[in-house]
């Protein structure tokens, strides 16, 4: 049963990340090497994903920052703020997305959807196509008039799968493009723990 479950969760990621758009993931890069600063934000397990990411970003030598730390600067013009959220309509995200785009920041969405309040004030977008919490409600309804099971990765969980395992490829796409080094990485990596 349990390896039948992970194929099933792995043959779901596999299907949502290989409809992700290429040029969206060049955009996505060129924006982060031309951005003077990062800027991350997300909430929930969305956060969660965000925080790994600017981890990352950090250990390549990038100036990254999670909004809602207390380091975290003012961002200001020539920054960059990358807006995680599934449904593209959680208020810390869209909030920080429109205050960004107001100081004259740069703003990037990564959605399930593109027409949704936080991809509709964003400078770019990068897709991905996962269930979330939001849409995770309306189907259900459907789902049991057609007689299908629920997905096995419940509420926005296979959003945030694919978001991770898509920001872990753009970080091995920037290390190859930068020529950076594991052992530069692990220079900057924490030596506290």
């Amino acid at each position: 049963m349990f390896i039948r479950v992970v194929s099933e969760i792995l043959e779901d990621l596999r299907q949502v990340l290989q409809q992700v758009d290429e040029k969206e993931i060049d955009n996505f890069v060129k924006a982060l090497l031309d951005a003077r600063r990062i800027f991350i934000v997300g909430a929930g397990r969305s956060g969660l994903v965000g925080r790994a990411f600017a981890m990352r970003l950090m250990h390549l030598g990038i100036e990254v920052y999670v909004v809602g730390e207390t380091i975290t600067p003012a961002i200001r013009e020539g920054d960059l703020l990358v807006a995680i959220s599934g449904s593209g309509r959680t208020s810390f995200p869209l909030v920080a997305a429109e205050t960004s785009k107001r100081l004259g920041a740069k703003v990037f969405a990564i959605t399930s959807d593109k027409n949704s309040p936080l991809a509709r004030c964003s400078d770019y977008v990068l897709l991905v196509k996962g269930r979330t919490k939001d849409n995770a409600v309306r189907d259900y309804i459907s789902r049991q008039l057609a007689g299908e099971h629920p997905p096995l990765t419940p509420l926005g969980t296979l959003f945030e799968l694919s978001t991770s395992i898509l920001l872990d490829a753009v970080i091995y796409k920037i290390i190859s493009m930068l020529g950076i080094s594991e052992k530069e990485m692990l220079e900057r990596h924490s030596n506290l723990e």
